[in-house]
């Protein structure tokens, strides 16, 4: 029998009078057993009436001197003798709990749990059973059946205690183990209530869990659970998430029949399902329906909206929402300002930008890292890279430290504008703070290492990544192949795109034009005209820049005839040419000593609406200048 002070043992192992307590053995000749049996008794009395004593008026003090004869069985019996009083019992186990050599077991935590839970407040209930799930006791099974005889000992009626182990499981983010208690309770006909169903099928969505959640609402259904509007708000969820949207308007209407009203909630769910999906019209639909039926639109509706329309360049109407929402009495979050601020820096409108992020911070509301993310990246992207440092520094300034996401964007604006060094800085930076880099912070690194044509550090930064059980996507496959190609390494690239292959990574319409650029760059443009075929073959469908790189290849070699024939099949495929197919092809006639018919191609080109530009021009003057070279030569 386990003894709570495990340093006693030796010594009470030697004493008589407790080896009768423990083990009911005779300690020696019979005469000194009847008289040991009678002091027993009376010692065992006294044990029991001082530990009971001790938990009704919290003399802790007090159990010092019956510390060496407490035994498991004599705190159980006493908890259960006590089971009136869970005050009482919540205090003895916090005193024992706060001691660090006493350490209940299994059964007297169960015994103390069933009676705690009687306490209006179920929280230290729920505080002991997730001790119990993370402390080792055991399996699932082990603690529920624990928990089913102490239920009996305690003579409990109902089923909190079962609910609260799901919850408890739940809070520790054991969605598995909650679903076995489920069952274990179902298995045992005890019916789970509707709030830890709740619990549970919210867990199991957060952990995206989708099948088991539907399994487990199921169950619900047959065990004739009553669903609450909790639980259609959950599953409404649940199925936004797997991108059935219709299917949740549905349910919406199926809920409504069963005579459950919908809730800002559950409308607010359903919107925002069709807003992250870019169906923003038909969450406009539904914000006019809830309106209609007398419920009010939230801070959230709003937000969402908001962020919907700003998604969908609809600037002006998400505006006008934040206004609305402000006509209602709400008070625009940073969520809608952020919504706003990235919008407008999405569409290289800075000022708009700067003016919704000076209002929210006029109005008390503090930026966060999704406030200044946008707007350091629209800030690189209009090549304003001093105010970036100044945006460092406000950030700094108000305790926003960068997230992954404000490096990546750093990384990826200093490698574009060729300061790989800088970005390397603060990839050493990132790492320095804990922040772990990304496959988007490599795929940038790489990008600044082949524009700067530094290809042995790319490859070996290359293999790096995939040390790190990073799996390379078609992007990083893409920014690597183009480095090879710029610089006339094609053996290489091609060799990177069977590495695509072996890896099942299929290459996109961007492989293939590299891939191209690269032939044509070395001479070899009738190869690249074959990866066009290679392209139809594999389903993907070359776009304007194909046409556009082989035309220039072929206008290189001075192939005039090939890229004609190349133009031709670019329109038959429903591309109209670009100023970029004109300028490869005026210079490639120039070139080829065909002024007459550059000067058609230049009419040409203007009576399609395309007006030359700087390149246009450069390149009649380049074609021009060969030909004099040519000519000397």
């Amino acid at each position: 029998m386990k003894i709570l002070k495990t340093f006693y043992f030796q010594e009470l192992k030697s004493c008589r009078i407790i080896d009768l307590l423990f083990n009911g053995g005779s300690p020696g000749c019979l005469g000194e057993s009847r008289f040991l049996s009678t002091s027993n008794l009376e010692i065992a009395q006294n044990v029991s009436g001082t530990l009971e004593k001790a938990i009704l008026k919290s003399q802790w003090t007090s159990l010092e001197r019956i510390s060496r004869v407490m035994t498991m069985d004599l705190i159980a019996d006493t908890m259960v003798k006590l089971r009136s009083r869970p005050h009482k019992i919540l205090g003895f186990v916090k005193h024992l709990e706060s001691d660090l050599v006493f350490h209940l077991d299994l059964r007297c935590l169960c015994i103390a749990i069933h009676i705690i839970a009687g306490l209006e407040n179920p929280q230290p209930a729920l505080q002991l059973l997730q001790r119990i799930v993370n402390g080792g006791f055991g399996p699932n099974t082990l603690i529920f059946d624990a928990l089913m005889k102490a239920k009996e000992v305690c003579e409990t009626k109902n089923t909190l205690v079962f609910n609260l182990l799901i919850k408890a499981c739940c809070h520790l983010q054991k969605s598995d183990e909650a679903v076995q208690i489920f069952y274990l309770m179902k298995g045992h006909k005890l019916s789970p209530s509707i709030e830890s169903c709740n619990f549970l099928l919210s867990t199991l969505s957060k952990q995206n869990k989708t099948e088991t959640a539907w399994v487990i609402y199921a169950e619900i259904f047959r065990l004739k659970i009553p669903s609450s509007i909790v639980t259609f708000n959950i599953m409404i969820n649940i199925l936004c998430k797997e991108g059935k949207l219709n299917k949740a308007k549905e349910f919406l209407s199926y809920m409504e029949g069963l005579g459950f009203k919908p809730t800002v909630v559950t409308y607010n769910t359903v919107l925002n399902g069709y807003c992250n999906k870019g169906k923003v019209q038909i969450a406009l639909e539904i914000f006019d329906t809830m309106k209609n039926r007398g419920v009010s639109p939230d801070s959230f509706t709003y937000a969402s909206l908001i962020s919907g329309l700003c998604k969908e360049g609809r600037l002006e109407e998400s505006a006008q929402f934040l206004a609305k929402m402000e006509e209602s009495g709400l008070v625009p979050t940073v969520v809608a300002y952020n919504a706003m601020i990235d919008g407008f820096c999405n569409n290289g409108r800075l000022e708009m930008a700067f003016k919704y992020r000076n209002e929210m911070i006029k109005r008390g509301i503090e930026p966060t890292i999704c406030t200044y993310n946008p707007l350091i990246h629209g800030l690189f992207m209009a090549g304003k890279n001093k105010e970036v440092d100044d945006m460092i520094k406000e950030m700094v300034s108000r305790n926003v430290g960068p997230d992954v996401f404000t490096y990546n964007i750093l990384i990826n604006g200093y490698c574009k504008e060729g300061n790989a060094s800088k970005a390397f800085e603060l990839h050493a930076e990132m790492l320095h703070k804990g922040i772990e880099p990304t496959k988007v912070t490599y795929t940038s690194l790489i990008y600044g290492l082949c524009k700067q044509n530094k290809m042995e550090e790319a490859d070996r930064l290359f293999k790096e990544v995939m040390t790190k059980g990073i799996s390379p996507d078609v992007v990083l496959y893409n920014a690597l192949i183009d480095g090879h190609c710029a610089i006339g390494n094609v053996d290489d690239a091609f060799m990177l795109l069977k590495e695509m292959d072996d890896k099942k990574l299929f290459p996109d319409e961007i492989t293939y034009n590299t891939l191209m650029r690269g032939l044509c760059i070395v001479g070899k443009a009738d190869e690249a005209r074959g990866l066009i075929d290679k392209m139809k073959e594999r389903g993907i469908k070359p776009d304007y820049i194909s046409y556009n790189t082989l035309i220039s290849g072929y206008s290189r070699k001075g192939e005039m005839n090939n890229a004609f024939k190349i133009r031709d099949e670019m329109l038959s495929t429903g591309f109209n040419p670009t100023i970029l197919t004109y300028n490869a092809l005026i210079k490639g006639l120039c070139k080829a000593r065909e002024g007459g018919q550059a000067e058609e191609l230049l009419k040409e080109m203007v009576s399609r609406g395309l007006m030359p530009d700087d390149g246009t021009y450069i390149s009649m003057i380049e074609g021009l200048s060969e030909k004099v070279e040519k000519s000397k030569l």
